[in-house]
């Protein structure tokens, strides 16, 4: 399983849920400020931020933190499963 982080520049959550992925191995960050974050978050149909996707070997999402700041321990305990 991968992770996808959706964040913002102006957005006062983002850097908790960066915090929250420390050290977790697999995370691609998309700005939505830039063309390729805000073309990959329309993909994934991400309104908000900070966004977290877990998603699996093929690219779908088995479980998804949209406006919300993932808690370590449950995204932990998932990407353990």
């Amino acid at each position: 399983m991968h992770i996808k982080l959706f964040v913002k520049d102006d957005c006062p959550k983002c850097p908790a849920a960066k915090h929250a992925l420390d050290g977790i191995d697999d995370v691609r960050i998309f700005n939505v400020d830039d063309l390729d974050g805000l073309t990959e978050a329309t993909f994934y149909g991400v309104l908000s931020t900070p966004s977290v996707l877990l998603l699996d070997s093929s690219g779908s999402e088995v479980f998804s933190w949209r406006g919300t700041v993932p808690d370590p321990a449950q995204l932990r305990s998932m990407l353990a499963s």
